[in-house]
């Protein structure tokens, strides 16, 4: 146990600034993301000198909280493989101090604003520091990965494919609708698209496979390192759909209209979506 002796404090240096709210809309891992977004660090605390130098670094690391969890786990089940591993053996979020670390490029500095691509934050977490990605310190080819080297694709990046019904379907929304789903379906798919914990994939026959992102259903088939999405529907039961049913997302009505264009009522996904 610690004693009030070894226990310590720490303040956020900032806070980053992105679209991404929810953790499902995060990769695994930071280079699998081309997202942008900006840590916007604290006035009048002399930050503007700490930066100077920082502006010629390509890639930098960044140390933040997780703070949207609450408490740490011992053993975690990882998104690659069946077996539990040791917290300290993951990148899991679960941690004693709750505390991340992210290599992230960056692309300029304006102020007090850092603005970064390849990130896997979300909006308001804090951030604790900042240090330069060093390549003659920070890269190794390793040999040896521990459990990772038991699973044969532990690095497999499957090929995106769309059909062309799926992808007039994308078209609409994002040009009648402004909603952006193509991207965040690939980030989700490219890396291990088979169900396992929590990552909201199931197995629907055969290679056929289903995704629940958001309020939406993606259905793909699977063939080798060839992925093909061949079905965009709704995740709302018909009760939600009539109005009869309320939802805490407010885009009943874009399913609505999608429905009224393309139909494709989801008639065998349980998790619907409310």
């Amino acid at each position: 146990m610690l004693d009030d002796k070894t226990q310590f404090f720490m303040k956020p240096i900032g806070y980053f600034r992105a679209e991404q709210i929810k953790k499902y809309q995060v990769p695994r891992q930071a280079p699998l993301s081309d997202s942008e977004g900006l840590i916007e660090l604290l006035p009048q605390v002399q930050f503007e000198q700490a930066l100077t130098g920082l502006e010629g670094f390509e890639r930098i690391w960044i140390l933040f909280r997780f703070h949207l969890h609450t408490h740490w786990k011992p053993k975690v089940l990882p998104p690659r493989g069946e077996k539990k591993q040791g917290v300290f053996a993951t990148r899991s979020p679960h941690r004693p101090n709750l505390i991340g670390l992210s290599c992230v490029k960056l692309k300029k500095i304006c102020g007090l604003k850092l603005y970064i691509v390849n990130h896997d934050l979300l909006e308001g977490t804090p951030i604790l520091d900042i240090k330069p990605y060093l390549n003659y310190a920070d890269s190794f080819q390793c040999q040896k990965q521990g459990w990772l080297d038991d699973l044969t694709a532990a690095d497999e990046v499957f090929s995106i494919q769309w059909s062309s019904q799926v992808l007039e379907q994308l078209q609409y929304l994002e040009k009648e609708w402004d909603c952006f789903l193509q991207a965040k379906i690939t980030l989700r798919l490219q890396v291990n698209p088979f169900p396992s914990s929590n990552n909201r994939i199931k197995l629907i026959k055969g290679n056929n496979y289903q995704l629940a992102y958001q309020t939406w259903r993606v259905n793909y088939s699977i063939d080798n390192s060839i992925l093909l999405v061949f079905s965009l529907i709704t995740g709302y039961d018909k009760e939600t759909l009539r109005g009869n049913r309320s939802s805490r997302w407010e885009d009943v009505p874009i399913h609505q209209a999608f429905i009224q264009r393309f139909g494709g009522m989801n008639s065998c996904d349980s998790e619907v979506a409310t």
